[in-house]
């Protein structure tokens, strides 16, 4: 399968503190939740320094952005807004004094929103498809990015046996009509990032069918995002618990970017930074580390240690060759 390259309406993207050309990248936005109860990590996060030194260690293993939640997903008792932002305020701010990295804050409420961009958020990953339209007005003031994620449900409600007819057709239609939406709020089509909501009031088979049919969603031509990390559907189609989700995780991100995805949310950072330069390097936007098999007279032995120092100095100046 070859890569499908979407024509983006505007390929490159200028966060408040670094620019992203997406016709030629792919970035990787590493998972920060401030709760105690989230789906993955069950609240390891959940301590303030504990989420800080994790979000900045995802920066140091090669995250091009970080997206911090106080709420997840999950239908469950409303929190208060100060609550929300009292959690991921804190974390925005002390990850902004360190790094220039994009962030995001994964939020669907408008108080909240101008909270965590008055802290130094570059985003608002709203999950919700701008339920709430004010959240959409507090994004345009701000000149912020805001990603726009297809679900149907009230925010953190129940939508038992969700049905379509052609559920790539039907994301899509629902992604357009809210990306129109979003530009009568005042937000630029140079802001706007838009996401199918992966395993959001869909079934397995569905989530299945928008990972297969991804490029119709790059096909809007605004830089997609493909959520997908450790995911209940991974889980029933490989009959695997959420701590062995990984290969399955990498894969369903890579179908989704052979298709036309560029952004990946994901929470194993180092693997997922391996996939993405792998794939980079293929399509000829990135260089290899280094060079040095079949590019010189002889091939070095395949076990690092076999030559020693001589074998070392070899791979040493192939680095620096390439």
């Amino acid at each position: 399968m070859s890569m499908y390259l979407p024509a983006l309406r505007h390929p490159v993207h200028r966060f408040a503190h670094r620019s992203i050309d997406f016709s030629s990248r792919i970035a990787l936005m590493a998972i920060i939740n401030r709760t105690p109860d989230s789906f993955y990590d069950s609240g390891a996060t959940f301590v303030l320094a504990s989420a800080v030194d994790a979000a900045l260690d995802a920066v140091d293993a090669g995250a091009d952005w970080i997206d911090i939640g106080g709420v997840p997903f999950s239908p469950g008792p409303a929190l208060s807004w100060q609550e929300e932002a009292q959690r991921i305020v804190p974390v925005i701010e002390a990850v902004r004094a360190h790094s220039d990295v994009i962030i995001s804050a994964d939020t669907f409420n408008p108080e909240v929103a101008a909270a965590a961009l008055a802290a130094g958020a570059d985003v608002i990953n709203d999950t919700t498809g701008l339920s709430n339209p004010e959240l959409g007005r507090v994004v345009a003031e701000a000149g912020a990015h805001l990603v726009i994620t297809h679900s149907l449900a009230a925010p953190r409600t129940v939508y038992p046996r969700p049905r379509y007819k052609d559920v790539v057709g039907e994301v899509a239609a629902y992604l357009r009509e809210k990306v129109g939406f979003a530009r009568s709020l005042g937000i630029g089509e140079d802001k706007i990032i838009v996401d199918p909501g992966h395993d959001l009031n869909k079934n397995t088979r569905h989530t299945l069918e928008i990972t297969a049919g991804f490029e119709a969603i790059a096909a809007l031509g605004y830089p997609s995002l493909a959520a997908v990390s450790n995911k209940d559907f991974i889980g029933e189609t490989l009959d695997a618990p959420k701590a062995e989700r990984t290969a399955g995780s990498l894969a369903a991100a890579t179908m989704c970017i052979m298709n036309g995805a560029r952004i990946i949310r994901m929470h194993n950072v180092p693997e997922s930074v391996s996939t993405i330069r792998m794939l980079e390097a293929a399509m000829g936007w990135r260089e290899p580390a280094y060079l040095a098999h079949n590019m010189g007279d002889v091939n070095a032995p395949a076990h690092p240690g076999a030559l020693g120092a001589a074998g070392n100095a070899a791979r040493t100046a192939a680095r620096k060759d390439a």
